[in-house]
């Protein structure tokens, strides 16, 4: 049996192949090498520069009562929007990135708060556009929730998801703009608010359980030398000029011919309808993504499910004709005990999703591209899944502020 398998490797096939790379290593070896040493010099140098940046959690209380649509969480998401690294020079000797957010729904023993992670440089601008599209919200600097959970594999569990789309990024997921919450002219009774259920779900945790939602974003755009590529990377626009094409050419009620071409009245309105909510997108700012979920919990109240139950709340952002958010990786992904004897595999996943998401790293080092890629969503739909409720939301344990601030009047005696 042996020898049988080592005699395929002595074929003419592959003695031509062994051959030939014998004779181009003066070619191939040192581009390998080339390689290796770029690598290895802007994984180190990029190391280096996010530690010296440093990075700030704010956690963000909402007013208790608001009736803002979650246009005003749009607005606060384009204000954050940089696409840009300062200079080559900086790319290519300093290791600088471009800048990275994350905006995250975190349940901790059931409490429901928001919190926005960013490099210090951007805590001035979020507090202002927080301030400025939500009056009396509070944005307080906080000790990372994450970093204070050490994981014990012997007295907690943890379980774990990334994600992509249903479909090419071209098509957006069902947004507030479907849910006709643009609309002020509607009554509190009559919203649907479709992070409500997320919401709900998390603020059923118990004491000593934790359930975290990760969005990391950094700005979409097309990639070349100020990213180290030395091929460029297209953005996702051309991606949804071909969606279109492939609408109308091959799914529409009537085939085109070349002397007659198909027209829009030969579209179902589902297929219009689609075409306009690609279209719209497309002329939002758009980012890189890349959504987790993470739950842990002691050993004796850890409820397999839940992780399970956190994405199932999320369904009602998907829509057949348009797009959707579902799971792409499962963590740790064991599901015959034979798979792995002594748990090293399933505490090996555990612990990278963990440090992944305590460092905020899927687009850069030391963590790049960590069980799942980036997929591109614009300011509206990240606006959609990441926003903060109104009054219709009664979530009890969601954190709010007890009441308006009002400055205080001017004749009090000094």
């Amino acid at each position: 049996m042996i020898d049988d398998f080592f005699s395929l490797f002595q074929t003419d096939f592959y003695l031509k192949v062994w051959r030939f790379a014998f004779a181009t290593w003066p070619v191939w070896l040192p581009l390998f090498l080339v390689s290796l040493l770029f690598n290895t010099w802007f994984s180190y140098k990029r190391r280096e520069w996010l530690k010296k940046t440093g990075s700030i959690l704010l956690e963000i209380r909402i007013p208790k009562n608001t009736d803002k649509s979650p246009a005003a969480m749009e607005m606060v998401i384009e204000g954050i929007w940089e696409d840009v690294i300062g200079s080559l020079t900086g790319a290519y000797l300093e290791g600088e990135l471009r800048d990275v957010f994350s905006l995250e729904i975190a349940s901790i023993g059931g409490e429901v708060k928001f919190f926005i992670w960013s490099f210090p440089k951007w805590k001035n601008i979020i507090e202002s556009r927080v301030y400025t599209h939500y009056p009396g919200a509070e944005v307080i600097e906080v000790e990372d929730y994450a970093v204070k959970v050490i994981f014990d594999p012997e007295k907690m569990n943890l379980w774990g998801i990334t994600t992509r789309l249903v479909k090419p990024d071209a098509y957006p997921i069902k947004t507030y703009i479907e849910f006709e919450l643009d609309k002020g002219n509607k009554e509190q009774e009559e919203i649907v608010d479709p992070l409500a259920p997320v919401l709900e779900y998390l603020g059923t945790l118990k004491p000593g359980e934790q359930a975290w939602i990760q969005i990391l974003i950094q700005g979409h755009r097309k990639e070349g030398l100020q990213d180290v590529r030395l091929f460029s990377k297209p953005d996702w626009k051309e991606g949804i000029k071909k969606e279109i094409k492939k609408i109308i050419e091959t799914e529409s009620l009537v085939t085109p011919k070349p002397d007659k071409p198909l027209l829009i009245p030969y579209l179902t309105k589902a297929q219009d309808d689609t075409i306009k909510a690609m279209e719209r997108n497309s002329a939002k700012l758009a980012f890189d993504t890349m959504m987790r979920v993470v739950y842990v919990a002691p050993k004796e109240i850890y409820v397999r499910t839940r992780g399970v139950g956190i994405i199932g709340s999320m369904r009602q952002f998907g829509s057949k004709t348009l797009n959707g958010i579902r799971p792409h990786k499962f963590i740790p992904g064991i599901v015959y005990p034979w798979e792995d004897f002594l748990d090293i595999i399933r505490r090996y996943r555990q612990r990278t999703l963990l440090e992944a998401y305590k460092r905020r790293s899927v687009f850069n080092v030391p963590f790049k591209h960590v069980f799942g890629k980036p997929y591109v969503l614009t300011t509206e739909e990240l606006a959609t899944i990441f926003h903060f409720p109104g009054a219709t939301v009664t979530t009890p344990t969601l954190t709010r502020v007890p009441s308006k601030k009002a400055e205080a009047p001017s004749n009090l005696p000094v």
